[in-house]
């Protein structure tokens, strides 16, 4: 019985071992060899890329991952549509203003920024080139009769307007007033204002059958070469009509000179310098050089660029600049072109020419003025950094000065150019090509009409000349304070100390 017990227990099923689960293999100890353990993946097969089966969940690991602030909010909050809403805009937002910045640092960096540096010197400097002009065009010999008769001719014009009396001071010398009809082209008028283009304020008066001298404007007509359109150049001031149609005729009768200008009435120095000294020291003719400007008469160029030995500046002061005694003429005065006397003075570089009209000023008689200059120098970047030119040869304008590009030689070479492309004659103020003459109404008689038009176009830059003409990179120029007018002084003095200079860059 015992041992029949003994094999039921024995033929009975094995108990599970605890920890095994169902399906799972066991061994008893020392029946078999020992399972290998599980092989770890190699750093090859850990970078492999993981794909995921939606763009839900690359988004969601990419938001656990990431180290972005608020994207790991995008997916705690997605089971509130409020939060996510409000994270997923809040994380759109944040890229924004990061790419936005980006943007601003891009465009910084690609507008080429520059720093601008200044540099005060005190050095020896070569002193500037100095021109003075009398301020009384001199009459030439050879038309000395045309302008007489232009004098004659404006008179009677004068008195048939205002009944003005001009002979004391028009013309020189004692003349009676001739009773003559204007004989020259483009006779100056006295035109009524139409009543449209009144003010209101003088439309009360339009009651009123006396005519007032508000009511008129004085100009003169130009006309086209065929006469099919015409134009008044008017003026609202008397005073303005009369210069501008006297310096119109002066034009044309300057342009007739022959090739070989005739010597200059008063063109000696010592009939308008009678003294003339720098750093105390005697000035001589070989300082100085000469030419004669239509409206500002004979010129004088201290130390340009044909003086063989230039003068230098180093000390600041009265006694170290150039000092000049002056007298001023008015023989031959032409008081329609010169409404001043005294001189006109530019401070200009050895290799610009002097552009009287545009950088000179004046100075009256029977004063003493001190004047001190500063010479600035201004260095540009071209470039990716700047729109400036280095010597103008990429400049689309010939330059018809002898002297280097400077953006006042390239602006009025260019209305030349188009002067002489349109109007078929040059610019008497203006240096002209060869071949070609000044505009004289007697051979061209339709020039004064287009200069007018042309003269409108340059102002408004539809010539494009400001645009075309650039700035040059590297600039040079002096600048004149006035320091103090000492009056009344028996003698007529002028003195150019030299100041500390500066240097710009």
């Amino acid at each position: 019985m015992e041992g029949t017990k003994l094999e039921e227990q024995d033929a009975s099923p094995p108990q599970p071992t605890p920890g095994l689960t169902k399906g799972d293999k066991h061994e008893e100890q020392g029946l078999g060899p020992e399972p290998a353990a599980p092989q770890q993946p190699t750093a090859e097969e850990e970078a492999l890329i993981e794909f995921h089966r939606s763009y839900r969940e690359l988004f969601e690991f990419f938001c656990n991952n990431t180290t972005i602030h608020g994207a790991i909010r995008l997916v705690c909050s997605q089971h509130n549509r409020m939060k996510t809403a409000f994270w997923a805009v809040l994380w759109l937002c944040t890229f924004g203003m990061m790419y936005w910045q980006f943007g601003l640092l891009f465009g910084e960096y690609f507008s080429y920024p520059v720093s601008l540096n200044i540099n005060l010197n005190s050095d020896k400097l070569v002193f500037p080139a100095v021109t003075i002009c009398t301020l009384n065009p001199y009459r030439y010999p050879e038309i000395k009769e045309e302008l007489e008769e232009l004098d004659r001719i404006t008179q009677q014009t004068l008195f048939d307007l205002y009944k003005y009396d001009s002979s004391p001071t028009l013309v020189a010398g004692s003349r009676g007033r001739r009773d003559l009809r204007s004989t020259l082209p483009h006779p100056l008028q006295r035109l009524r204002v139409p009543r449209q283009a009144r003010s209101a304020a003088s439309s009360v008066r339009d009651n009123n059958p006396q005519v007032d001298w508000k009511d008129w404007k004085i100009g003169f007509q130009l006309c086209n070469q065929n006469k099919s359109d015409c134009f008044y150049q008017t003026y609202s001031s008397g005073v303005d009509a009369v210069r501008e149609w006297y310096r119109f005729h002066y034009i044309n009768i300057l342009s007739r000179l022959p090739e070989t200008l005739p010597s200059l009435e008063e063109d000696t120095l010592g009939n308008f310098i009678f003294a003339c000294r720098f750093n105390q020291v005697s000035c001589n003719q070989a300082n100085y050089s000469h030419f004669h400007h239509p409206m500002y008469g004979n010129c004088y160029t201290f130390n340009d660029k044909n003086n063989s030995n230039l003068w230098m500046s180093s000390m600041p002061g009265v006694n170290n600049g150039l000092s000049l005694m002056l007298r001023t003429e008015q023989n031959d005065f032409i008081p329609l072109l010169s409404t001043v006397t005294g001189a006109r003075v530019m401070v200009h570089g050895q290799d610009e020419p002097a552009f009287m009209d545009d950088g000179g000023f004046n100075l009256r008689p029977g004063v003493e003025t001190s004047i001190s200059m500063r010479k600035e120098a201004l260095d540009r970047l071209g470039g990716d950094y700047g729109d400036c030119t280095k010597n103008g040869s990429d400049v689309p304008v010939k330059n018809l000065y002898p002297s280097k590009y400077t953006q006042q030689v390239c602006i009025h070479s260019c209305f030349q150019e188009n002067m002489i492309k349109e109007c078929g004659c040059a610019y008497i103020f203006y240096p002209r090509p060869q071949n070609v003459e000044y505009c004289d109404y007697r051979k061209h008689s339709s020039w004064g009409y287009c200069y007018y038009k042309l003269q409108a176009d340059f102002s408004s830059d539809h010539l494009g000349c400001f645009t075309k003409c650039r700035k040059p990179c590297r600039n040079g120029s002096s600048r004149c304070y006035r320091d103090r007018t000492t009056t009344p002084s028996t003698t007529r003095e002028m003195e150019w100390p030299k100041s500390t200079s500066s240097s710009r860059s």
